[in-house]
Order: structure tokens, then sequence, then C-alpha cells
């Protein structure tokens, strides 16, 4: 048996908190963008990888191999505080909204304990 419409819970709107900034869609966008950005970084690691072995190659001697493991392994170094660097930024923002979102609560509740106090008699 189905409930009355009346008693039926009304699901809200997902296009409908979108057009009235009701739900920031910030933080699934920030996570998507972090993931690219780390795409990135990744596709930078590879040409690191492959740089540094391709000044081994270049070179029949051991210095070739020594400039080439050098550039290595400064190359990961830079990709791994690239990606520590990235990272930061975006809990950054991340942590932004989520303050924002508290704040919000935060005077939701306040309004309502307002309102309350509005309503009961003062002695």
């Amino acid at each position: 048996m189905r409930p009355a419409p009346a008693q039926r819970r009304r699901r809200p709107s997902t296009l409908w908190d979108f057009l009235t900034f009701e739900r920031m869609m910030t933080g699934p966008v920030i996570h998507l963008i972090y993931w690219a950005g780390l795409g990135m970084i990744a596709i930078v690691g590879f040409g690191v990888v492959g740089a540094g072995v391709g000044l081994g190659m270049r070179d029949e001697g051991v210095a070739g191999w020594l400039l080439g493991i050098g550039v290595l392994v400064a190359g990961l170094l830079m990709v791994g505080a690239f990606a520590l660097i990235w990272r930061g930024t975006c809990e950054f923002y991340v942590a932004i909204f989520r303050i924002s979102d508290d704040l919000r609560a935060l005077r939701q509740s306040d309004e309502v304990k307002l309102a309350a106090s509005m309503k009961s008699p003062k002695e």
C-alpha cells in the first residue's frame, strides 16, 4: 500500500539545489580537479623517467649513465614535491568549503534558537 501524497517525503531536487546554490557542488568538482592534476603530474613523471633513460642511452660511457641517473633522481624528487603541493592546495580548498558548510549550519541553528526564544513568553 502506497502512502498518501501528503505523507510521502519529498526528495530535494538536484537541479533545484544546483540552481539555488543550496548545495555546493564545489567539493566533488575539486576532487575531480585533484585527480586530473595528479594524472598530469604522473605524465610528467613518466617524461622524467624517459628523459633519464634517454640521457643514459645517448652517451655510451659511464658519464652519460651517471648524468641520466642524476636527472632521474632529481626529476622524481620534483614530481613528488609537486604531488604534495598539489594535494595540499586541493585540501585547502576542500577545507574552505567545509568551513562554509559549517557556518551555514551554525547560522540555521542560531535562527531556529532565535525563533524559539521569540515565541516563548518572557517572565
